[in-house]
């Protein structure tokens, strides 16, 4: 047996149905439920004979079936108090001068404000639904949320959350590795690092001691050591709260932090499509043209190789570009040794405050070297469109690119 994908939400599944008058235990709809009402939203609001009545939008309903309620049938205040904060927050910014307009002896909402909330409501729901996806498909304890109080915009549509490399066809992200330190406490003589010609990126706190520019060599899969070795740090994922937010200054979304973060910690990877400078090259033309920026190149030992997170990434696909950065790229091996292929970690430059926006310089490659002549940074090529910085930075460059 086969089976094909649905893309419609359970809640428009449920509307079918209830339209159709047919029971689905799968989606929740059974005899005893068939009937149920549920408030998802409210949708306007007008004064009648002195009396105010709500326009609710009945969950797994269609909007057909919408009524007219009094508050006092009405058993959900958060849903009555996100009601008023949109119209409030409409008003707020001048749109309208007054909020009624009588029709018919019927003090009414004028439809403008009306239709603002209902979008207001749609986006929230949307946005939930996407902060539950993204929380079921990450594979960390932190939790990620997800907060827009700027603008209408809703979920990225052409978005897939992964949390490690997804290579193109042809290419191995993974080399095979076959043999691991015997290190019964790391780190010891012949731990990873130093079998690999360096030393321990960490110290005893699991804060980073190197200098930009080294790798790092975490313990892997074959390592006797157990999950508590403190050559495991990048490949246990980003142990902080982060929050992916709408910026106010036309940068779009953003990742702000939940929690503070202390210097030198590791905060995130830089995960997406593994796909070659060629290929990287094409679609770079592409995405300038669209104002964009998710190409990163994996020029730690050559250019051959690209990560490109526009259309798969985590929560580093959010990261805003700064001139001033609070995070630092480092190049890390883990389970492939390939030099070619290391994975990309953003670790603190300094404190970051709980609240404090995330960034990363764009030409900044995992080098000690980062002046703008001599960086390329995530574009693979120098005859491209120049990307205006918006970072706000005293020492901005003007340009992402």
């Amino acid at each position: 047996a086969w089976y094909v994908p649905c893309l419609a939400s359970l809640e428009t599944l449920q509307e079918l149905c209830r339209k159709e008058n047919l029971t689905c235990k799968s989606i929740g709809i059974t005899n005893r439920s068939l009937k149920s009402y549920e408030v998802e939203y409210l949708c306007d609001y007008k004064v009648e004979e002195g009396k105010g009545y709500y326009l609710v939008k009945w969950k797994g309903w269609p909007e057909s079936s919408n009524t007219w309620e009094p508050q006092k049938h009405l058993n959900c205040p958060l849903l009555l108090q996100n009601f008023l904060r949109d119209k409030n927050e409409y008003l707020s910014r001048g749109r309208e001068g007054k909020a009624f307009k009588v029709r018919n002896h019927v003090k009414a909402l004028k439809p403008a404000i009306a239709d603002y909330i209902v979008k207001k409501a749609k986006q929230r729901i949307a946005l939930q639904r996407w902060k539950e996806e993204l929380n079921r498909k990450k594979n960390h304890k932190a939790m990620i949320l997800v907060e827009n109080t700027v603008d209408l915009e809703g979920p990225p549509l052409d978005f897939y959350y992964i949390n490690e490399y997804k290579p193109a066809p042809g290419i191995n992200v993974l080399n095979g590795i076959t043999t691991g330190c015997e290190c019964a406490d790391c780190p010891a003589e012949k731990c990873c690092p130093k079998e690999a010609g360096f030393i321990l990126a960490y110290n005893k706190h699991k804060k980073l001691k190197i200098q930009p520019g080294l790798p790092i060599y975490e313990c892997n899969s074959y390592c006797r050591c157990g999950p508590d070795c403190p050559n495991r740090i990048v490949q246990k994922g980003t142990p902080y709260s982060l929050c992916i937010f709408r910026t106010n200054n036309g940068r779009g979304w953003g990742v702000k932090t939940l929690q503070k973060i202390k210097t030198n910690s590791f905060v995130m990877e830089y995960v997406g499509e593994v796909i070659t400078s060629e290929e990287a090259e094409r679609r770079g033309q592409l995405y300038d043209n669209q104002g964009n920026t998710y190409l990163f190149d994996l020029d730690y030992d050559s250019d051959e190789f690209t990560v490109d997170a526009a259309r798969y990434g985590n929560v580093s696909h959010f990261v805003n570009h700064s001139c001033d950065p609070n995070l630092q790229v480092f190049n890390v091996f883990i389970d492939n040794l390939d030099l070619r292929l290391p994975r990309i970690a953003l670790f603190s430059t300094r404190t970051i405050k709980a609240g404090e926006e995330l960034t990363f310089d764009y030409q900044m490659k995992g080098s000690i070297d980062l002046s703008s002549d001599s960086a390329e940074g995530l574009s693979p090529s120098k005859k491209r469109i120049r990307t205006v910085c918006k970072c706000g930075a005293v020492c901005c460059r003007g340009y992402l690119n």
